[in-house]
């Protein structure tokens, strides 16, 4: 049995696998080098890049599309993405562990609760 290797080197293979490189845009390098903690699932005492995080189980698909355009379009700041990512992260997780965390169980809600006898007044025929 004969084994053939390739007859073009390496250099030559690689650029042409490289026809249409993915040439990364500024803000996927922001995205990728913005480091983020985020107490929440398997990310609770780790820095994560924005982009991972972005690309992490806990966002859905439509919402990472939707989030990259409008960073990608400047009608989101750095800051709005990181802030929006990271809630819906702690929250997904927060649910994924059956915890609430807006509301803990020991804090009293603020609902206001009308009683009948309080909206209807009382009259004499």
């Amino acid at each position: 049995i004969t084994v053939q290797s390739a007859n073009k080197d390496p250099v030559t293979a690689a650029a042409e696998q490289g026809d249409n490189p993915h040439k990364e845009q500024p803000w996927e390098t922001t995205l990728k080098t913005t480091m983020v903690d985020v107490e929440a699932g398997e990310f609770r005492g780790h820095k994560i890049s924005l982009w991972d995080l972005l690309h992490s189980r806990y966002i859905p698909e439509e919402n990472r599309r939707e989030l990259l355009e409008l960073y990608e379009a400047g009608e989101l700041t750095l800051e709005q993405v990181r802030t929006v990512v990271t809630t819906i992260v702690t929250r997904t997780a927060a649910a994924a562990e059956g915890a609430e965390p807006a509301a803990p169980v020991d804090s009293p809600r603020a609902e206001p609760v009308a009683t009948e006898a309080e909206a209807t007044p009382v009259h004499g025929d």
